[in-house]
C-alpha cells in the first residue's frame, strides 16, 4: 500500500490476535473486511502465549456459556480449516487443601460435569501428588488441550479466503469518524475506511478506544507467568491439568515429557510486550512443590503474557454507548481462546443485527454500555 492511500471496507478490525481473527473471519462471510495489526506477526502477544486448555468450569457464567457454545467447533471444524485436530483430550483436576474446602463445595454445587474423586484416586492419576496436600478433589474429564496455532491460522486463512485483507505492521494512529465512516490511519500512512470499526486490540483496547473518542471501559491488563520444567523421573504425558480450587497455581503436561507451571498470577501492568518476573517464577515453583513431589533442577524456559479484564471480568462485546459504528470486542481475560469460535460468531451477529440464538441471554452481562450506566 502506498503512503496515504485510502482503502474502503465494510468493517475494519483492529488487532489480529484470536479475538480479531475470529471476528474478522465471521464478518468476512458477508462483508469486505480489513484486519489491522500493529505487530509484524498476528497473535504476537496474548494469543501466542496462551496455556491453551479448554475448561468448561472456568470463568463467570457468561464465559461458561460461550465456552460451551464453542465446543462443537473444536470437535468438528469446517472442512479444510486446519491440517491437524484442534483438540486432544486432557482432563482438568481440581485439588482442595484443607483451607479450600468451602470453595470446593461451591465448585461442586455450581460446576458443570465435575466428578468428585478421592485424594487417593487423584494420586493414581497424578502419582507425584504429595499425600495429605488435598483433602478433596474433582476431575473434569471433558477438558481438552487446544492447538492455538492451528486455530488462529485457520481463522486467518478464512479471512483471506473470503477476500479479507490482513495488514501487518500497521499500528493505528489517527482514528476519526467522518461522513458516516471511520478513518483509521496506520503507520506508513495508509488509511482504512469503514462504517464499522471493531476494537479487538487486546490489552490496548482502551488505548484504541481513547484515540477513537469512545469512553474507556476500565480495561486492566494483568501479567500471567509460565515456566517449563523437566519433572523426571515422573512421566506426565497422560496427567490431567492440575490446579487448586482457588486457582493459585496450576500445571499441565507440555511436549509429553515436560511440565508447564504457573503461579496463576494476575499482576496489573500497562499494556506492553510483557516479560516474566523472577519472583513470579520462584512462586510458581514453590506453589507447585507444596502439592507435588517434583525436584526442579532448572527452569528450561519462562515467559509471560497479558490477560486483560474489564472491572466485572465479563467480556465487553457490543456497540459503544456514544461513538457511532464503534464495536468493542475486548476483556477476554484468560478465556479468549476457548470462547473464540462462539465469540467471533456473536460479534458478526451483533454487527449484522441478527438474532444470536442461545447466547442472547448473556448479552446484558457483556454489553459495553453497561458501564455507561455505572456511577463515575
Amino acid at each position: 500500500m502506498s503512503t496515504h492511500d485510502t482503502h474502503s471496507f465494510d468493517a475494519v478490525v483492529i488487532g489480529a490476535g484470536i479475538a480479531g481473527a475470529t471476528a474478522a473471519a465471521h464478518l468476512a462471510a458477508d462483508r469486505r473486511v480489513a484486519l489491522v495489526e500493529a505487530e509484524e506477526s498476528a497473535g504476537y502477544h496474548s494469543t501466542g502465549r496462551s496455556a491453551a486448555i479448554w475448561i468448561l468450569n472456568y470463568g463467570p457464567p457468561s464465559v461458561i456459556a460461550m465456552t460451551g457454545a464453542s465446543r462443537p467447533f473444536f470437535e468438528n471444524p469446517p472442512p479444510g480449516f486446519a491440517d491437524v485436530p484442534l483438540m486432544s483430550r486432557r482432563g482438568a483436576m481440581f485439588l482442595a487443601p484443607p483451607d479450600q474446602l468451602d470453595a470446593f463445595g461451591a465448585l461442586m454445587a455450581e460446576g458443570n460435569g465435575l466428578k468428585d474423586i478421592s485424594p487417593e484416586r487423584a494420586r493414581e492419576r497424578v502419582p507425584a501428588l504429595r499425600p495429605g496436600y488435598a483433602v478433596a478433589a474433582a476431575i473434569e474429564e471433558d477438558a481438552f488441550d487446544m492447538d492455538v496455532a492451528a486455530l488462529h491460522q485457520g481463522f486467518l486463512r478464512q479471512v483471506r479466503a473470503r477476500d479479507g485483507v490482513l495488514a501487518l505492521r500497521s499500528k493505528a494512529g489517527r482514528i476519526e469518524r467522518a461522513g458516516g465512516a471511520w478513518q483509521i490511519e496506520v503507520s506508513g500512512g495508509a488509511v482504512f475506511s469503514a462504517p464499522v470499526l471493531v476494537n479487538a486490540a487486546g490489552a490496548w483496547g482502551d488505548v484504541v478506544g481513547k484515540i477513537a473518542g469512545a469512553t474507556p471501559l476500565g480495561l486492566q491488563p494483568k501479567r500471567r507467568t509460565g515456566v517449563i520444567i523437566d519433572p523426571a523421573p515422573w512421566a506426565p504425558a497422560d496427567w490431567p491439568m492440575v490446579n487448586d480450587v482457588n486457582h493459585t497455581w496450576y500445571i499441565r503436561p507440555e511436549a509429553r515429557t515436560k511440565l508447564m507451571v504457573s503461579p496463576a498470577d494476575e499482576t496489573p501492568v500497562d499494556p506492553q510486550d510483557i516479560q516474566p518476573d523472577e519472583l513470579d517464577i520462584a512462586i510458581a515453583i514453590d506453589s507447585m512443590q507444596q502439592a507435588l513431589d517434583i525436584e526442579v533442577k532448572r527452569v528450561e524456559h519462562s515467559w509471560a503474557g497479558l490477560r486483560s479484564f474489564v472491572p466485572d471480568r465479563n467480556f465487553a462485546l457490543g456497540w459503544d454507548a456514544v461513538a457511532e459504528g464503534f464495536f468493542w470486542a475486548i476483556g477476554q481475560g484468560g478465556y479468549g481462546i476457548q470462547t473464540s469460535p462462539a465469540a467471533g460468531q456473536l460479534v458478526a451477529d451483533l454487527v449484522a443485527g441478527r438474532d444470536p440464538g442461545d447466547l442472547k441471554r448473556i448479552l446484558p452481562k457483556i454489553d459495553p454500555r453497561r458501564f455507561a450506566a455505572m456511577p463515575a
